[in-house]
């Protein structure tokens, strides 16, 4: 069996238009001669970071090399015609969910952690942009205020979208939503969303910057993680899946390209934008074509199933060094999903392949995370055994990996682009006016009234 080449770069979590193609290089997720619709790299998120010289690798897990400063554009898609796959089945664009199930707790209970006032978006000056794409970019910014305390953060990632393309594309619940769910979720291994801002043009969310990069970076410089490295990763995605999914929230886009690392080494979930609160089901098609569980592409309904198949793909892909479904197209990786034919090289130990067993079991009664004892039947699996969940979750353990960074403006590991001109962000350079009467209410500016 022929893996697939390891490439700089592959696709970006976005839906694709209905006038777009839907084919997609496997080994790099994207192919530059096919169109696929692209969406903004979400950058690192932390509350608190701090500066290390140099890039260090802790004694058991990985000796890796230092990350060459690239950072790939990583591809998901959202569907809403399932009749593009060869299991289509009829689909409810209102995403229905039968047999509700309630939360452990309720999200609309958590308090709103957004800066509502005494803030704006001419408080910030731009410094450079970290990431493109079809509806919007990532900018790193300043607060003015602050840029003469050294020592106090005063430079963030402002996520910018643009307004008519969130319409156009159908993404208005999705981008609401994520604004919904990230402005009352609190984790250490879940992005931060400070406050959120629109202009004429834009809707805008503040977060906090992380030099660390994509793991999809460092783990294709490794090639390969060793079983430590992974277990650390991944029990710290476990753990903000387990915080998340007790508020019914399914993320639906776990991959390497979506998992940051802070300035310690540790990993922030980030790129919210198709997490949903789902009390059972739901039917919409979205996610990466590799990371997609069977009942995605039969659109039998999912729910947080999903994002435990999507955990068992991740082992895979961070211990071989590619994901164990690929193929030239997505038809033929959904393909090999259903068929469940999975190629398991010679150097993985039982253990780790039990384990990625349990996660890709197409009987979601029987997936690893969804049976009677949840998550905790995954903290007690033997793989994990001698984790010290507790200490992991207070970030006390010593992360194997640590990003080279020079400074809290260290752009090293993200790509160097132009600055956008200043009239696609108009709400940086003045405040715009209230608009005329007749134009209050604009039919776009009315579908981000939270923002």
């Amino acid at each position: 069996m022929t893996p697939p080449a390891l490439l700089s770069s592959r696709s970006s979590s976005l839906p694709i238009p209905p006038e777009s193609s839907r084919r997609v290089s496997l080994s790099s997720r994207t192919d530059p001669q096919i169109v696929f619709a692209d969406v903004p790299m979400t950058p690192p998120l932390s509350p608190k970071q701090i500066e290390v010289d140099t890039i260090q690798v802790s004694g058991d897990p990985l000796d890796t090399a230092e990350s060459d400063g690239t950072v790939p554009e990583s591809t998901a898609i959202a569907v809403d015609d399932p009749q593009s796959l060869s299991n289509p089945m009829e689909v409810d664009d209102a995403e229905k969910v039968v047999s509700p199930q309630p939360p452990q707790r309720l999200l609309e209970d958590e308090r709103v952690h957004l800066q509502r006032s005494g803030l704006k978006l001419s408080d910030f000056e731009v410094r450079g942009t970290l990431g493109t794409g079809t509806f919007g970019k990532v900018l790193l910014v300043r607060h003015r205020s602050s840029a003469a305390n050294p020592t106090k953060q005063n430079h963030f990632a402002m996520k910018v979208l643009r307004k008519t393309e969130i319409v156009r594309l159908r993404q208005v619940e999705h981008v609401n939503a994520e604004r919904y769910i990230l402005s009352r979720v609190h984790h250490p291994f879940v992005v931060d969303l400070f406050a959120t801002f629109q202009d004429s043009l834009n809707v805008y969310m503040l977060m906090s910057y992380v030099p660390g990069g994509e793991l999809f970076t460092h783990l294709r410089r490794a090639q390969r993680f060793t079983p430590d490295v992974t277990r650390f990763y991944l029990a710290t995605i476990i753990l903000a899946l387990k915080y998340l999914h007790s508020f019914n929230v399914i993320y639906r886009d776990l991959k390497p390209e979506n998992l940051l690392l802070d300035s310690r080494g540790y990993l922030r979930l980030t790129d919210f934008g198709f997490a949903k609160i789902v009390d059972d089901r739901t039917w919409t098609l979205c996610g990466t074509p590799e990371y997609l569980a069977p009942e995605i592409i039969q659109s039998d309904g999912h729910g947080k199933a999903a994002d435990w198949w999507a955990c068992g793909v991740l082992c895979y892909e961070m211990l071989v060094g590619y994901p164990p479904f690929f193929d030239e197209s997505p038809y033929g990786i959904y393909e090999k999903i259903l068929n469940g034919q999975i190629h398991w090289p010679r150097s993985m130990d039982r253990l780790s392949r039990d384990l990625i067993k349990a996660f890709l079991n197409p009987d979601r009664t029987k997936r690893l995370g969804n049976m009677n004892g949840g998550p905790d039947d995954i903290l007690d699996h033997p793989w994990f055994r001698g984790v010290d969940w507790d200490a992991l979750e207070r970030r006390e353990i010593n992360a194997p990996i640590i990003p080279r960074t020079s400074s809290i403006d260290d752009t090293r590991h993200f790509l160097h682009l132009p600055l956008p001109p200043s009239e696609e962000i108009p709400g940086f350079v003045r405040e715009e006016q209230p608009p005329a009467l007749h134009q209050r209410f604009d039919p776009i500016a009315y579908q981000f009234l939270e923002f």
